[in-house]
């Protein structure tokens, strides 16, 4: 079961799309979307993407940082990036330390892949609301206007 609402989000360090080394705790006092999502350009992982691509300039302009969190490695982000113009980090969590922090981590077939929940992580590092249930295509703009609710 995911982390709940008022929950401290687990701190983390991890390389994103570029290899850069990439810590929670760094945005302390920002408010952060972390998105977990099963696998790089898959149907409803781009949709999903894609949905955070087209609406991320409101996003930046309130403030919000945006990451992808897959078990994919570095290069397969790279190439689902450069695929679909994607302006944010996606996270590359192969051993799925952070997905098991999170509590999302999933096993079908033998193989581990994160499972679709997103986290809005608030300015004072707790947890201020978690979607299990996801549109993909839409999924990024119903969280902006849940957040300007």
């Amino acid at each position: 079961m995911p982390l709940s609402v008022g929950d401290t989000a687990p701190n983390f360090t991890v390389k994103d799309t570029i290899g850069k080394t990439v810590t929670l705790s760094e945005y302390a006092g920002k408010p952060v979307v972390l998105y977990f999502y099963p696998k790089d350009d898959t149907p409803g992982c781009t949709k999903e993407a894609c949905s955070f691509r087209d609406n991320y300039e409101q996003y930046l302009s309130k403030g919000i940082t945006v990451f992808g969190v897959s078990l994919d490695d570095e290069l397969s982000h790279q190439q689902f990036t450069e695929k679909f113009n994607l302006p944010f980090p996606l996270l590359a969590d192969v051993d799925g330390a952070i997905a098991k922090a999170y509590d999302v981590i999933m096993e079908r077939n033998g193989t581990l892949y994160a499972q679709r929940v997103t986290y809005v992580i608030g300015a004072d590092g707790k947890i201020a609301q978690v979607y299990t249930s996801i549109q993909t295509e839409t999924h990024a703009s119903d969280i902006l206007a849940e957040i300007a609710a």
